[in-house]
């Protein structure tokens, strides 16, 4: 049974999935800067649940949130990072307009019901409190919270006469980027849902009266010793982009990353031993899955996503002497359901000259 720490309780608790799970992922960010390679961990995280889940014959119902600013380009780009570290597109992936409908719907109901009070200047904040002096949403509100660290004064709502906004009941203006990305999972997924995952501590505000999570799940912050690293890089320097993927399951999902080149280059080297030993063990009679060491893997990945555990019982089977080689093979290819790093490339291909 898989067991997940709660990233708003700070508990951990087992997950018990019926015959479906509904899953939504915070969608990347975007802006004036191109999505980077920490954009891509949360996304990673969330593949890895769905794989693990699917596994299992769960069928899972996944939501990604759209981009933040809406830019075709910019999606386009994220959706090619997001194919080359071999992350399963999404049910739903709505785009930045369907997003705002969605969130001024929200928000609508909001202030109907008295969970929401728009200001002089036309921007909305949650709570009932009177609006501030200059009309507007005041200095202690902003899209993240009150000053005091809780949501009463958040707001949902900024009004706004330059840059890109949306007309809504109160005039001109913009959903907050939490609100946005919270309205389309309630929209298309319910008001609750089974998994959230966010990166950093976005899942804070993730249960209340805009979108409640059985389970939320926050990936560490993605550090660099210099600039931020963009997907096309990684394949420039003549690494495979899965070595991005490998580099990250070799962290827990909660822990900070660093990510440097010789990490990368590490885990470029990794996959690629990986895929030549698959080969070479395809050509040995089958045989049934190598079953403690499956086991230990597995049992790694119930224990709250536990990677870097499963990777090290996955090279411990790698080195077993004891074990035949046409079970190595069945059991890497079994594994690599959820690792996802196409271990089976290499089968049939001739050797390099």
């Amino acid at each position: 049974m898989l067991r997940i720490h709660d990233a708003l309780t700070g508990r951990s608790g087992e997950l018990a999935p019926g015959r479906a799970v509904r899953m939504h992922t915070c969608g990347p960010v975007a802006g004036p800067r191109p999505a980077h390679l920490g954009d891509l961990r949360p996304h990673v995280l969330s593949d890895v649940v769905r794989r693990l889940l699917e596994s299992r014959r769960v069928r899972v119902l996944a939501c990604r949130g759209p981009l933040l600013d809406g830019d075709p380009a910019a999606l386009g780009a994220f959706r090619r990072a997001a194919g080359a570290l071999n992350l399963r597109p999404p049910e739903h992936e709505p785009l930045a307009g369907e997003a705002v409908e969605a969130a001024v719907e929200l928000i609508a109901g909001l202030v109907e019901r008295g969970e929401a009070h728009v200001t002089a200047g036309g921007s909305v904040l949650l709570g009932t409190g009177s609006a501030p002096a200059d009309g507007g949403a005041g200095p202690s509100a902003s899209p993240g919270g009150g000053a005091d660290g809780g949501d009463a004064g958040r707001v949902l709502w900024a009004a706004t006469s330059g840059g890109p906004a949306w007309d809504s009941p109160w005039g001109r203006g913009v959903p907050a980027p939490d609100v946005r990305c919270q309205a389309v999972a309630r929209r298309l997924l319910g008001a609750r849902v089974d998994i959230l995952v966010a990166d950093g501590d976005a899942c804070s505000h993730h249960d209340g009266p805009l979108l409640g999570a059985g389970h939320r799940l926050t990936s560490g912050p993605v550090l660099f010793d210099g600039p931020e690293l963009l997907p096309e890089q990684v394949r420039e320097a003549g690494l495979d982009p899965l070595a991005v993927r490998l580099a990250y399951l070799e962290h827990h999902y909660r822990e900070p990353v660093r990510l440097t080149w010789d990490l990368l280059r590490e885990a470029d080297g990794t996959v690629r031993r990986w895929r030549a030993r698959v080969a070479g063990w395809a050509e040995s009679p089958s045989a049934p899955l190598a079953s403690g060491h499956v086991r230990r893997v597995e049992e790694a990945l119930d224990d709250d996503l536990d990677t870097p555990a499963a990777l090290g019982a996955l090279r411990d089977l790698e080195g077993d002497d004891s074990v035949a080689a046409g079970a190595k093979f069945e059991s890497f290819l079994h594994l690599d359901q959820v690792l996802a790093l196409d271990l089976a490339m290499e089968i049939g291909r001739s050797p390099a000259p």
